[in-house]
Formats: C-alpha cells, sequence, structure tokens
C-alpha cells in the first residue's frame, strides 16, 4: 500500500494560501508566532539528537544536528505549515540503534530519543509560563503597557506552539513520536502487525491531519495543558505578593 505524499503537500499549500489570501492572517500575530515557532522546532529536534547521543550513536552529531541553530532542524514547508496551519515539523533526526550502548535494546532506546522531543517540549512551556507570570507582575508594576503586552503575546505564542508541537507528536500514529514511543511497549505479535500495517496508519494519520479532527483531539488537550500550567504558576507567584 503506497500514498503519495505529493497530494498532500498540495493540499497543504492549498490551506496556507487560503489563510493568506483570505484573510485569515494577522501580519502582527503572524511576526509574533515566528519566534516561538522557531524555539520550538529548534530544541524538539535538538533534544532528539542530544538523547541519541548520550544512548551511544554518533549519526546526529556526524550530521551536525547537536546544535541550536534553527538553519540545522528546519524544514521549511513544515516551519512554514507550522505558522499558517498550526501543524507542522522540522528536519527528522535519523539515528541508528544499533549504535545504541548495550545495556538498553534498541527499542527502548528509540522511545526513549522520541520521547527527548515532545518532553523538551513541555518543559520550554514550564519555563514560558514562569517568564510569562514574571512579565505580567513587572508590566504591571511599572507600568509598561506596550510593551509588557507584545512580550507577553511573544510568550503566550511561543507556550502555545510548544504545547500543541508536544502534545500532536504524542499522537501513537506514524510517522509522530508516539508511535515509536508506543512501539516500546507493545507485544512482540502486536508490534510485528503495527509494522506490517504502517502504511494504513499513515494514511489514518494524514486523514487526522488534514480534516478537523486534528484539532478536535489536540485542542482541548492544549487548553487543559494551558489552564494548569497558568494556574499553578498563577498559585506560585500568588505565594510573594
Amino acid at each position: 500500500m503506497y500514498f503519495d505524499t505529493r497530494y498532500l503537500y498540495i493540499f497543504l499549500a492549498i490551506i496556507v494560501l487560503t489563510n493568506i489570501f483570505g484573510g485569515g492572517v494577522d501580519l502582527l500575530d503572524l511576526v509574533l508566532t515566528i519566534p516561538g515557532v522557531l524555539i520550538a522546532i529548534t530544541f524538539h529536534e535538538y533534544a532528539h539528537a542530544f538523547a541519541a547521543e548520550k544512548l551511544g550513536d554518533d549519526t546526529p552529531r556526524n550530521q551536525g544536528r547537536i546544535s541550536l541553530n534553527p538553519l540545522a532542524h528546519v524544514d521549511p514547508f513544515g516551519l512554514v505549515m507550522l505558522i499558517f496551519a498550526h501543524i507542522g515539523w522540522g528536519k527528522p533526526v535519523q539515528i541508528n540503534p544499533n549504535n545504541f550502548n548495550r545495556k538498553i535494546s534498541a527499542r527502548a532506546g528509540e522511545a526513549i530519543v522520541s520521547v527527548a522531543g515532545p518532553l523538551m517540549n513541555f518543559l520550554l512551556a514550564i519555563v514560558f509560563t514562569f517568564i510569562l507570570g514574571a512579565v505580567q507582575i513587572f508590566a504591571t508594576e511599572f507600568c509598561l503597557t506596550q510593551v509588557g503586552e507584545i512580550i507577553q503575546l511573544l510568550l503566550t505564542n511561543a507556550l502555545i506552539v510548544n504545547i500543541g508541537l508536544g502534545v500532536f507528536n504524542l499522537i501513537p500514529l506514524p510517522p509522530l513520536d508516539g508511535s515509536k514511543i508506543l512501539m516500546a511497549f507493545l507485544p512482540y505479535n502486536t508490534r510485528r502487525w503495527f509494522e506490517d500495517h504502517t502504511q494504513l496508519f499513515y494514511i489514518i494519520f494524514l486523514i487526522i491531519w488534514i480534516t478537523p479532527l486534528a484539532s478536535m483531539i489536540i485542542t482541548p488537550v492544549i487548553t487543559g495543558i494551558l489552564k494548569l500550567l497558568l494556574w499553578t504558576v498563577g498559585s506560585f507567584y500568588g505565594l510573594f505578593l
């Protein structure tokens, strides 16, 4: 079973063009979103590369992926999609499980490398939430209304993008990180069945991606995590006010 992904790219390009020319793009919001997107993708892919190297695989280093330079990790089309369609990707980190330390199985190693990306996004979301809380207090204290609002918008966008990228990648369908994490816990026969039907699951993933299903699945989770983070950080700063 084979699916020509060129049709997907054409469809996604139509989505982007529709958003641009249909008035669905706010220029200011676009500018304030780009920094958060670059940070989310860069740190996500760096985390994959870093975890692989710590497990003994030097493939990412040899390919220049142990870096926080966005140019090493950004896929141009994936970047555009994440900015305009709110679902995108970075340049995949290539690994060789055969290079992992013998103390860990290849399957477990792949799961660790895979979970490192989303975990990094969630850690960044926590950091951005604490910074956002501090900026709100500082801006209010010193009456820096306009500057404070811009910084808060930058941080809020970065926060939402990181949560979204982390949640999206945990969906257990190929080619997302969640599928590799799931494989580490499946019984042998189930795992073989999953591998034999990879193309089917890939098509299911594409259907979810290009339809409102992705938003229906991800948005409530993102909203829930965002509210939890804001409440937790708000309570934290409330202790000192």
